[in-house]
């Protein structure tokens, strides 16, 4: 499983750890948010070090979908559902600042990318419904959307709306040049580096794998922060969805599509390595590690643009995890507890590509103490919502539900693991408990069978098995971990470790 965007990528330069370096700016992550916050501020005089876990874009943005948009499927109703008119404008505002930044980026740096109409469009009554609210919301918000019925696609729809000048583009192009004027303008891109401590000291001390760097600030640009202030692993929920590309006979459509119902679907084009016009189809999510098979997910999606589109082959397939927060809007800013000398990213609910960039902005602005925009003022003034507070409430709830339904399930539904018990077969994982009753995560991948702790090291969650991915992953606030162990992404920093198997009479069977 690789992204096309990551298939046969060029290799990013990046530089060597030094132990106890010091920095004006530490930035944790090296996706969108990450490299664009460095850059700006490396723009602004600062010494900026990036330190990157697995390798650039190794997680969200090189596996997104793409897209540059303000038209953004419904979430501009849902924004207004819970929000005042002057967030919700807010919000249209700073991805418009996000996606201009963004493009015009693109042209100083002869970046390509296609500039096509976006649509939204629904399938279903319902989704029609959803469509007029989303179509008063943009309208309030100042943006030009049209009520269409010919969009393009091959099947019919109950209506839709576009807004033009909209654009697609390769997320590894735009990481590539940011990396590259990053360390022109002397800053630095650490690889393999996971950090495991932050201290809010002055400086700060930042502690990572193969030592400690200090800085006098420090941006957690992780997807969903690694520090527990603030407790946002509980202000949003992580979302696991779903993107393949395809080779399909004749024309395809060439707007940039998501419909207005929720199993969601969306459709752009894109080129593939050896130069034909692919289409890309995403969606199909689920809450992370909630999900029976996240495999059923991947097949279901396969099959609609199989039968949307006769004849379509897939080429790739990829998955990617996004944060969302109670009143759909970002966490942009200062970490609680931090001193000032902490901030966080977070919640973009998908539409990274022009969050992140925004996110970028205002962080640069609070940074460098410049003057930050109106639009990040307004949403840094959150003011919560009862509808807000429901869906907060039901994010807990579904956490409550997981732990309790985990621990249950491995101690008197999992199997006894090591009592005679043959591995699991390839591709497959099992969750059971040893002889002490603790949950116990086995799984064959590639020939190999690992017994590792289901305990996920965050907050202990029982963890299940990711039939797509291979990898376990966490029903409680999304972090994954490897067949191995080792973490791959989410707010755990520590691998889940490896136990003994042992057989019923306490003989130790390897592990």
């Amino acid at each position: 499983m690789t992204s096309l965007w990551l298939d046969g990528a060029a290799s990013i330069p990046t530089d060597r750890f030094l132990p106890e370096a010091r920095f004006d700016t530490v930035v944790i992550g090296a996706g969108l948010t990450g490299l664009a916050t460095a850059l700006m501020l490396a723009r602004s005089g600062m010494r900026v070090g990036v330190l990157e876990a697995r390798y650039v874009g190794a997680v969200t943005t090189g596996n997104t979908t793409g897209k540059v948009s303000l038209l953004q499927g419904t979430t501009l109703s849902q924004v207004h559902r819970n929000a005042t008119d002057r967030v919700l404008s807010a919000y249209v505002d700073a991805n418009a600042a996000g996606k201009g930044w963004l493009l015009d980026y693109a042209d100083g740096r002869g970046i390509p990318y296609d500039v096509r109409d976006a649509f939204t469009y629904a399938t279903t009554p319902e989704g029609l419904e959803r469509l007029d609210a989303e179509f008063g919301a943009a309208r309030l918000a100042g943006l030009a959307v049209t009520q269409e019925n010919d969009t393009g696609l091959p099947f019919p729809v109950e209506g839709a709306l576009r807004l033009p000048d909209q654009a697609q583009l390769n997320p590894m192009d735009v990481l590539r040049a940011l990396a590259a004027d990053l360390r022109t303008l002397g800053g630095a891109i650490i690889e393999g580096q996971r950090v495991t401590g932050v201290s809010a000291s002055d400086p700060a001390v930042i502690t990572c794998t193969s030592g400690r760097v200090l800085a006098e600030s420090v941006v957690l640009a992780t997807g969903t922060p690694i520090l527990d202030r603030g407790l946002y692993f509980a202000k949003t929920e992580a979302h696991r969805s779903y993107a393949a590309a395809f080779t399909v006979p004749g024309d395809v459509p060439h707007g940039m599509y998501l419909n207005a119902e929720a199993s969601t679907r969306s459709l752009r084009t894109a080129t593939g390595p050896d130069g034909r016009e692919l289409l890309l189809a995403g969606g199909n999510g689920h809450i992370a590690g909630r999900a029976t098979s996240p495999a059923a997910h991947l097949a279901e999606l396969t099959a609609w643009a199989e039968q949307a589109f006769p004849g379509a082959q897939r080429t790739h397939w990829w998955a990617a995890q996004d944060y969302r927060s109670a009143n759909q809007i970002p966490f942009v800013g200062w970490l609680p507890r931090g001193r000032g000398r902490l901030y966080l990213a977070t919640g973009y609910n998908k539409w990274g590509m022009t969050n992140a960039v925004a996110a970028a902005l205002s962080l640069t602005a609070n940074i460098s103490e410049t003057e930050e925009p109106e639009w990040a003022r307004v949403m840094h003034h959150r003011v919560t919502h009862p509808a807000a507070i429901a869906t907060g409430a039901a994010f807990n709830a579904g956490v409550g539900k997981a732990i309790a339904t985990g621990w249950a399930a491995a101690e008197f539904e999992g199997p006894a693991i090591g009592e005679d018990a043959s591995p699991p077969p390839e591709g497959t994982g099992i969750v059971g408990h040893g002889h002490d009753r603790a949950p116990v995560a086995v799984s064959t991948v590639d020939g190999t069978t690992c017994a590792l702790s289901a305990v996920c090291t965050h907050l202990g969650g029982v963890v299940r098995w990711n039939d797509a991915e291979l990898s376990w992953d966490c029903p409680l606030h999304g972090s994954r971990f490897a067949a191995d162990g080792s973490v791959l992404e989410g707010p755990a920093t520590k691998d889940l470790p490896r136990v003994p198997v042992t057989d019923h009479d306490g003989s130790p069977r390897g592990g």
